[in-house]
C-alpha cells in the first residue's frame, strides 16, 4: 500500500462525529470529505482540510476517496445509501437491524460487484465484534449454550420511541442486565432465559408542563416490541437533572458460552467477551474505520463485492505488517 487510505464519511451524526476522531487516531488515513443531508454551510468538522459536501455530489469524488464510511441510520437510510453508494466506492456500515441482514447483504453485494467494489457490512459492536466472539464460542465449545447481554447502557432506538411518546419533553432508556441472570450463567448454569429474564429497562422521562404522566408510563410500559416484553421501570425527573446526568452515550455488555469437554462432558468451560464504553457511538466508529482498512486491502487484491466480520482476516484491520504482528501479538 502506498500513500493513506483515503476515507469518506456518509452522515455527520453522533456516528460520523466519531468516524472523524478515529480516522485522527490512525496514521495510515486521512479524511478527504464528510457528506451530509442538511446544508453543508451548518456542518462544522474538527478538521480544518476535510470537504463538506451535499450527499448528492459523493458520485463527483469517485476518484478522491479510497473508503465511504456509512454512518445513517438503519431503519430507513441505509437500505437506500448502502447499495446506492457501494456500486462507486468502497464501504463500510453499521447495519443493525439483524432480520434484515440477509436481504441487505444481498444488494449491497450486487451493487458492491457491478462496480468491482468491497462493502463491508453490520460493523460495529453488535452486530459486529460481539458476532465474531458468538461465532468462535460456537466453534470452540460446540457443545454448550451462547447468552448474550446488553448494558448497562443507553439504547438509542429505544430511548427515540419513548421521546415519541405524547407528553414526553424528554427522555432516556437505559438497558440493564439481570445480575441474577448473569450469575447463574457464570456459574455454569445453562438456563432457558427469556428477554425479560435477562434484561430490565430504566426509562428516566422529563414531561411536558401538565402532561399526565400516569398515561405517560402507561404508554411507555405497554409499547410492543420496545417494553410490553420486559420489566420496565419509568422515573420521572426534571430537565436540569436530565441535562445533568443523562446526556452521555455510554453502553456495553458481554458474551457469555458455557460448554463442556471430556469423555463424559465433565469439564464445565466458560467464555466470555465484555465492553465497557464510555461512548457508543465513538467505539463503533472506531471499529467502522479499523474495517476501512480491510476493505481497501480487499478491493486491491479483487475481492469484490459484500462481506461481513466473518470473512475477513483479522490482520486486514490491523495497520501492522505481518511480521510486527506475530512479534507484539502472537
Amino acid at each position: 500500500m502506498t500513500g493513506k487510505i483515503r476515507i469518506g464519511i456518509a452522515g455527520y451524526g453522533n456516528l460520523g462525529r466519531g468516524a472523524e476522531l478515529a480516522v485522527q487516531q490512525n496514521r495510515d488515513m486521512e479524511l478527504i470529505a464528510v457528506f451530509t443531508r442538511r446544508d453543508p454551510k451548518l456542518i462544522n468538522v474538527n478538521t480544518s482540510t476535510t470537504k463538506v459536501l451535499p450527499l448528492a455530489q459523493a458520485e463527483k469524488m469517485i476518484n478522491e476517496i479510497d473508503v465511504m464510511i456509512l454512518c445513517s441510520g438503519s431503519a430507513k437510510d441505509l437500505p437506500q445509501q448502502g447499495p446506492y453508494l457501494a456500486q462507486m466506492f468502497n464501504t463500510v456500515d453499521s447495519f443493525d437491524t439483524h432480520a434484515k441482514i440477509p436481504e441487505y447483504f444481498e444488494a449491497v453485494d450486487k451493487a458492491a460487484q457491478k462496480g468491482k467494489k468491497t462493502g463491508i457490512i453490520s460493523i460495529g459492536w453488535d452486530p459486529g465484534l460481539f458476532s465474531l466472539q458468538r461465532m468462535l464460542a460456537d466453534a470452540v465449545l460446540p457443545q454448550g449454550k451462547e447468552y448474550t447481554f446488553w448494558g448497562r447502557g443507553v439504547s438509542q432506538g429505544h430511548s427515540d420511541a419513548i421521546r415519541k411518546v405524547p407528553g414526553v419533553k424528554y427522555g432516556v432508556q437505559y438497558t440493564i442486565p439481570k445480575e441474577d441472570a448473569v450469575a447463574r450463567v457464570r456459574k455454569g448454569e445453562t438456563p432457558e432465559l427469556s428477554a425479560r429474564d435477562k434484561h430490565l429497562r430504566q426509562c428516566f422521562v422529563v414531561a411536558e408542563e401538565g402532561a399526565d404522566k400516569d398515561k405517560i408510563a402507561a404508554a411507555i410500559k405497554s409499547m410492543p416490541n420496545y417494553f410490553a416484553e420486559y420489566e420496565t421501570h419509568v422515573f420521572f425527573i426534571t430537565e436540569e437533572q436530565f441535562k445533568q446526568d443523562h446526556v452521555k452515550m455510554p453502553h456495553g455488555g458481554f458474551v457469555l458460552r458455557n460448554g463442556v469437554t471430556g469423555i463424559k462432558q465433565e469439564h464445565k468451560q466458560l467464555m466470555e467477551f465484555s465492553l465497557k464504553l464510555e461512548s457508543n457511538p465513538e467505539f463503533t466508529a472506531s471499529v467502522l474505520v479499523a474495517y476501512a482498512r480491510a476493505a481497501y486491502r480487499l478491493q486491491q487484491e479483487g475481492q469484490y463485492g459484500a462481506k461481513t466480520i466473518f470473512d475477513i482476516p483479522l490482520a486486514y484491520i490491523s495497520p501492522r505488517s505481518p511480521e510486527d504482528l506475530r512479534k507484539e501479538f502472537l
